[in-house]
């Protein structure tokens, strides 16, 4: 474990994308995927995957050539910089507010879920017991969030992240789908179903996350890196993208194999456990939801923090994780995400239902991304004709994704 941790640690600002990108909103996500379509929908996470690392790398190069973060770039450079900057604040922030939210309830009602098993006692309190873990956990991470830096944050998501990968791609041993339901699963296709494009508007919501690569130089200059650093930079890009591939296509592929077909409906978080014993027991079921709750976990710390970092990268282009404003804001997200376990609504839906929101950004930060990186005299890359390539296809595919899940939604 220490080894893999620091095999985390060199890749730095990578492990920010990881943790950012499967959260419970991803594991709730594959995992529903898979129980309903099996592995129809690995073409949708292999294009957010390839999606997400170019975009990844481009922000990461843009930092380094230009010295420039995201939203500081777009207030400074595009036609109405101003407006598309806050714009871009409020829907990232809401959608990543919304994503808290889903998070901690998952989070709460998987601790509660493993004390009851040893405590039965406790059964008949779930509503003030899942609260009280609730309130502990968040309260905890806010403490570390004001009184620690960037190098306590990475290498506290660094240790959730090695625990996530682990549990996951250990649980794959016991059940695994058919290589070829695999192949056909890359093949582009909608289910014809009801509520679809909802399912894989959250997908691709929490696996292109736009917070991902908005928040990538801020990460990047917390490191220190610098114009020396381009090769490590595009690496690290690289390797976070397969570990995402990997380890969101690990939790998938379990589902498929376990559940699909089964006619078993995922509402609430002993479902997963309870669907998932017959087919690889009980020691594999306790590994997967260390692996839930570490994903939920490596995700608090990022979604906190990305409201405050937006601001303080659209004022000055600094990474701010000590300001006043830094603390206020963290601790009115704090409260806001006890709103699953305060209401007691429940943390399945609710999950997939926040996870929607992260995609309807999606677009319009890809297009500034697009536009920055083929500015003149930035010093950037000559050769940019395949980034390029890609990024029209990432601004049409969210496209596509954000309407097939507005035309759910409201049909």
């Amino acid at each position: 474990m220490n080894k893999i941790t620091k095999f985390l640690q060199s890749f730095g600002p990578g492990i920010f994308a990881i943790g950012y990108t499967i959260g419970t909103g991803s594991v709730t996500s594959m995992i529903v995927a898979g129980n309903n379509f099996g592995m129809d929908l690995l073409w949708v996470l292999f294009f957010s995957c390839l999606f997400s690392g170019v975009l990844i790398y481009v922000s990461g190069t843009y930092y380094l050539s230009t010295g420039e973060t995201a939203l500081y770039a777009v207030k400074k450079h595009l036609p109405l910089g101003n407006i598309i900057g806050i714009a871009i604040i409020a829907a990232v922030g809401i959608g990543q507010w919304n994503s808290l939210i889903g998070i901690l309830g998952i989070t709460s009602n998987v601790i509660y879920e493993v004390l009851s098993i040893n405590f039965p006692a406790i059964e008949g309190h779930k509503y003030s017991v899942v609260l009280g873990i609730a309130l502990l956990v968040i309260g905890i991470f806010y403490t570390l969030l004001i009184k620690g830096n960037y190098s306590v944050f990475e290498k506290l998501l660094a240790l959730f992240v090695s625990m996530m990968g682990l549990s996951f791609i250990f649980t794959l041993f016991f059940v695994f789908p058919l290589p070829s339901d695999v192949i056909n699963g890359l093949v582009p296709k909608i289910p014809k179903v009801d509520n679809a494009g909802i399912l894989i508007a959250a997908f691709v919501g929490t696996t292109m996350a736009a917070a991902t690569f908005l928040s990538r130089p801020l990460f990047i200059q917390g490191k220190g890196w610098t114009k020396a650093d381009f090769k490590v930079q595009r690496n690290d890009a690289i390797i976070s993208a397969l570990l995402i591939f990997t380890i969101s296509g690990a939790i998938m592929a379990v589902a498929s194999g376990s559940l699909f077909g089964k006619g078993n409906e995922i509402t609430h978080v002993l479902d997963m456990s309870a669907a998932l014993e017959p087919s690889v027991g009980k020691f594999a079921v306790s590994i997967f939801f260390v692996g839930t709750l570490s994903a939920g976990l490596s995700s608090i710390f990022p979604c906190l923090m990305i409201v405050p970092l937006m601001l303080g990268d659209y004022n000055s282009g600094k990474l701010d994780v000590s300001s006043t404003r830094f603390k206020v804001i963290t601790g009115v997200a704090s409260i806001l995400a006890l709103s699953v376990p305060l209401f007691g609504f429940n943390p399945i839906k609710g999950q997939i239902f926040t996870q929607v929101f992260n995609v309807f950004a999606l677009p319009l930060v890809v297009l500034c991304f697009l536009i920055l990186w083929n500015r003149k005299d930035a010093g950037l890359p000559s050769n940019r004709w395949l980034t390029n390539l890609i990024l029209v296809g990432a601004i049409v595919f969210s496209l596509i994704i954000m309407v097939n899940g507005l035309m759910d939604i409201f049909g």
